[in-house]
């Protein structure tokens, strides 16, 4: 009977692996594994926000109460009319969006790749935001939605709450987050580059990212004229 390919492989690392202990052998001490699990400290929401300008994403900073009117204006900026809101957005951070008349569609019962092809922007939520990287982790829990919510429309609006859901680096983002929910991690605008390094934007997701900080009101960035 004829050996598949997998076989052969795994054959080879039996094989390379034969005189491998199968734990720690005699009195030999355990290997030390006390790797820095982050290299900064402090400043961290001045470094996510650094590091995410550097990816193209639109910062904002701005206090709880001023949140409703920054999103808001985001949406009349980018000229949402149809925006999609996922299940357990919290109703507050849109009192402003409605009352300026922009039409928000909530994801129930779950909005068709159809119709969110048609939509300008959606607003989300995260789980958390990675401030070595720049990076934004969605895992679908509530204010946050379905994955396909944030791929298709153009414009993502994502709120992160200040300081409580910036942490300084992946090692500490990832016992916080919980395995078996799909993740979406996101580092600015969608975009890749072709043969010649041509940078193109919107390829696989939205063109535009507004990461909106909610900090305290003497952290908050001045009002818009």
């Amino acid at each position: 009977m004829s050996t598949s390919a997998r076989e052969t492989i795994l054959a080879a690392i039996r094989t390379a692996l034969a005189d491998t202990p199968t734990g720690t052998a005699g009195d030999e001490p355990p290997i030390a594994r006390e790797y820095r699990t982050a290299h900064v400290h402090t400043g961290l929401v001045d470094l996510l926000a650094e590091n995410l300008a550097d990816y193209r994403a639109h910062v904002h900073r701005t206090s709880p109460a001023e949140l409703p009117d920054v999103i808001a204006r985001l949406l009349a900026e980018h000229g949402a009319t149809g925006v999609a809101v996922p299940n357990g957005l919290p109703e507050e951070w849109l009192a402003a969006a409605r009352a300026a008349g922009i039409v928000l569609t909530a994801d129930t019962p779950p909005l068709s790749p159809e119709v969110l092809d048609q939509t300008d922007s959606v607003i989300t939520g995260c789980a958390l935001a990675i401030a070595e990287t720049g990076t934004i982790v969605l895992d679908a829990g509530p204010g946050q939605g379905r994955r396909v919510l944030t791929l298709i429309p153009d414009h993502h609006i994502c709120v992160i709450l200040c300081p409580e859901q910036v942490v300084a680096s992946v090692p500490e983002a990832m016992p916080k987050l919980d395995p078996v929910r799909p993740q979406t991690w996101i580092a600015g605008p969608s975009a890749t580059s072709d043969i010649e390094l041509d940078r193109v934007e919107g390829v696989h997701g939205p063109r535009r990212l507004d990461a909106v900080l909610v900090v305290s009101a003497d952290e908050a960035d001045p009002k818009y004229d």
